[in-house]
């Protein structure tokens, strides 16, 4: 059934490539073209042309916010349930009563769920590029965890300050007491948010292709007009990344619920394909979406956290401290502001920041606070730009089917 539906995709394509008006086109000139104009469209960034960048991305903007408008304008009975599911939940929060410790503890946890949720979306949805949030948010929690739990041999930490500041508790525990599984459990709640998070994020190339195949039209996405061309030339695939498409594509198509499975349980770049190739082929929502659940946040994310606890364990990093002040001639100026800022940190686990060592930042935290603002930066400049070229892309689009009515 999958090889009839992908001859027929194949035809699809290649009439609506070749038939222009009743008659025949050059396929050649339209490959050209659509390359032509998609090389256009990517010069539009921020730091080539500025001004038209944020032209577009604010008309792009107002279009957006307008499809919108309009679709919740079509759909007032469910704008109504939740304005007035949203007023309830608001009564509730400010009304005063013996229902408010509950208010506060299901606030405290919705918040927590929440944003490591809207970390693991953002990191996998695209916006132009993901937000690398593992190695800026997820990884060093679970980096910091280990190192306090190491520190106050105990994972018992105080409830607040915690997650916002890791304190050791009052009574420590025993030296030895801290193992690989008790680290785990404790940052287990952060990361299967993430993980969940991640796996929200890969519905969107799902859908647009399944929307695609079921209405027989083509989608305005860039993505899913190369995963055809691709099925067109998959004898003829030579490079590597084509032939690892296609790899993904295939074990998707003929394993089905295992194959998403294995792609989306190791680090993937390829994932959104598995997506794509998933939706074109129809296959039922719960079987790639439970096979992407289950593989992001429980097998994926516990072979991640392992890596991070188990290298930033107590003797590995000492390991590691040791090993760069060995190098020649500039490892005892590298190795000491390690030392200082595992120093602090102990201090600060200890709540004693106050004495001991000088209240001066240190540079490793000052670099990692840059390297923060800077990946955010690019982040929001990516979807700027983005938005742009989809902009771009409607006023191509536009000419060229004034072009056909000519």
């Amino acid at each position: 059934m999958a090889e009839n539906g992908k001859n027929c995709d194949q035809r699809r394509v290649a009439m609506s490539k070749d038939q222009h008006n009743g008659s025949l086109t050059d396929p050649s000139s339209v490959h050209e073209k659509k390359r032509r104009d998609r090389e256009e469209r990517q010069n539009i960034v921020l730091w080539r042309q500025p001004l038209i960048t944020l032209q577009y991305f604010s008309l792009e903007t107002l279009v957006v916010l307008k499809e919108w408008t309009s679709k919740l304008w079509h759909r007032q009975s469910v704008v109504v349930s939740f304005l007035l599911l949203l007023a309830a939940l608001v009564a509730t929060y400010y009304v005063e009563g013996a229902h408010q410790q509950y208010v506060q503890r299901i606030e405290k946890q919705f918040l927590l769920y929440a944003y490591w949720i809207g970390l693991g979306i953002l990191s996998s949805v695209g916006l132009g590029t993901g937000l690398h949030t593992f190695l800026l948010y997820l990884g060093p929690h679970i980096a910091s965890v280990t190192l306090a739990a190491y520190e106050c041999n105990s994972v018992n930490f105080p409830e607040p300050p915690y997650p916002d500041q890791i304190i050791c508790p009052d009574e420590e525990g025993t030296e030895g007491a801290i193992s690989l599984w008790s680290i785990i459990s404790k940052v287990r709640i952060e990361a299967c948010m993430w993980g969940i998070g991640t796996a929200i994020g890969e519905l969107p190339p799902y859908f647009m292709a399944r929307a695609a195949r079921l209405s027989g039209a083509e989608p305005d996405d860039e993505e899913y007009q190369e995963f055809e061309e691709m099925l067109e030339h998959a004898e003829a695939a030579q490079d590597f990344a084509s032939r690892a498409k296609l790899a993904v594509q295939k074990l998707v198509q003929k394993v089905g619920f295992f194959g998403i499975l294995a792609c989306a349980s190791i680090p993937n770049p390829l994932f959104d394909l598995a997506g794509i190739t998933c939706g074109h082929f129809l296959v039922p929502f719960w079987t790639f979406f439970g096979a992407t659940l289950i593989g992001k946040a429980i097998i994926k994310m516990h072979i991640q956290k392992i890596f991070v606890i188990v290298t930033f364990s107590k003797h590995i990093v000492e390991q590691m401290v040791t090993f760069i002040g060995a190098v020649p001639g500039i490892g005892p100026s590298l190795q000491k502001p390690f030392q200082e800022y595992l120093e602090a940190q102990r201090q600060k686990l200890h709540h004693r920041s106050e004495a001991g060592t000088p209240q001066g930042e240190n540079w490793l935290s000052w670099m990692f606070e840059k390297l923060v603002v800077a990946m955010v930066c690019y982040f929001v400049l990516s979807i700027i730009n983005s938005m742009a070229q989809n902009y771009a892309k409607r006023i191509q689009q536009r000419l060229n089917s004034e072009e056909k009515t000519k």
